[in-house]
């Protein structure tokens, strides 16, 4: 057996036997804590609400499961089972120049992978969401979205796939690092594109209309000297009842976005204050240190996938009887992220230390009690749990598990 195939097998085991152990244990602690709201929350969040948020959560977890499984036998199929060797044949059968094979393979690649996801989607939208109040996304919806998403795939893949390998096959030994200045440069341009183009395929956006809302946001903006191209409000509620707000967008080019759900939600001085904390993701510069650490961890990779392309073993180990570099670029993104997953604690760290500093940031602009209420409500209305499982939340969680959380903004009061 090629010593990479052991090794794939491995952390692919590892990965599911870690995987489910957690899984296991979130289920467990939740349940265990069903009956009992904990005591910071008892005033705010009656005990039905906190038995759906806990019901919610292990049918969420007993479903990603499930997910897990699967994706790890598709994973299986493609790479030992010969699934991209039997689509790279097809494709080198293709009477087309080597370029127009590559981009085909790599396209038609994602494009059945994206296909295969739509049972499982379909299920949580359709039968999870719905089953717990959540879902107001329609068939006819749902169905448009995956075509949206397919034009996309189709408009902006196409040519960034055709960049990269044409990168890979003509840029010379520093291929690697000629693809990671046009990632990074493409990952900049979605970024600041997202807004303005890519957003409104999906939703419709509205300047927030309410005046006195509006001159708070704007005051609490400009007292922290920062510039957006406008307020809007989403209809989120075309597809979930679930609340949010965000930045989105890069440069000039930048948003604030509430959902319509979450205007429903909470109070003008909650909104400012869930904004507050929003804004200190910028004044913290968090969005730059992401950008950055995305940056070195695709640097890296890109270099490792430099030397992984001339290795003979790297295709056959993975189930490639032809090396390429159309297929070396597939099998790199496919087989990456089980090797990454256990690099997934320390990520979470950061984000939730990130979460933190924002939470402190806000409480100089609104009260942390307010920003408390706001949290309190939105933890009622998506039925967020309010008891993870440490363990779990430690590998899963980009946001700071709610007691701890609240007890963190309950310090600063006084």
């Amino acid at each position: 057996m090629n010593g990479l195939t052991l090794i794939f097998l491995v952390a692919l085991a590892s990965y599911i036997v870690l995987q489910g152990w957690l899984i296991r244990r979130h289920i467990e602690h939740v349940r265990s804590h069903r009956d009992q709201v904990p005591a910071a929350f008892q005033k705010s969040i009656p005990l039905s609400a906190h038995q759906k948020a806990a019901d919610y959560t292990q049918a969420k977890v007993r479903f990603g499961m499930n997910e897990l499984l699967v994706g790890a036998l598709l994973l299986l199929i493609w790479t030992l089972g010969g699934g991209l060797n039997l689509l790279d044949s097809a494709w080198r059968s293709a009477e087309l120049p080597p370029l127009a094979k590559g981009i085909g393979f790599v396209i038609s690649a994602y494009a059945l992978m994206a296909v295969l996801e739509v049972p499982m989607s379909a299920y949580r939208t359709f039968v999870i969401e719905e089953r717990f109040g959540f879902n107001k996304t329609t068939p006819k919806t749902f169905v448009t979205d995956i075509l949206k998403q397919g034009a996309l795939l189709l408009l902006i893949g196409t040519p960034l796939a055709a960049l990269v390998l044409w990168l890979m096959l003509h840029g010379g030994e520093l291929w690697w690092f000629y693809v990671w200045i046009a990632w990074i440069a493409f990952s900049l341009l979605m970024m600041w594109a997202y807004p303005t183009f890519i957003a409104p395929l999906f939703n419709k956006f509205r300047p927030l209309s309410d005046v006195a809302l509006r001159a708070r946001i704007e005051n609490l903006l400009t007292r922290n000297g920062f510039s957006s191209q406008g307020i809007f409000v989403m209809d989120g509620s075309t597809r979930s009842t679930h609340g949010n707000a965000y930045f989105t967008g890069l440069g000039t080019n930048k948003r604030i976005v509430f959902f319509d759900t979450l205007m429903d939600e909470l109070n003008s001085d909650e909104i400012e204050a869930v904004l507050a904390h929003e804004l200190g993701h910028f004044k913290c510069k968090h969005i730059t240190k992401r950008i950055v650490a995305m940056a070195a961890v695709s640097l890296f990779g890109l270099a490792f996938l430099g030397w992984l392309i001339d290795q003979p073993w790297f295709y056959s180990g993975l189930g490639i009887a032809l090396p390429s570099a159309h297929a070396a670029l597939v099998l790199f993104l496919l087989v990456s992220p089980v090797f990454a997953f256990f690099f997934q604690p320390l990520l979470a760290h950061i984000s939730r230390k990130h979460e933190f500093e924002a939470d402190d940031f806000a409480v100089k602009q609104a009260k942390a009690s307010t920003l408390i209420q706001a949290l309190v409500k939105l933890y009622k209305e998506n039925a967020n749990t309010l008891t993870p499982d440490p363990v779990y939340s430690a590998f899963h969680d980009s946001h700071p598990p709610a007691p701890v959380r609240v007890a963190h903004l309950s310090a600063k009061i006084g």
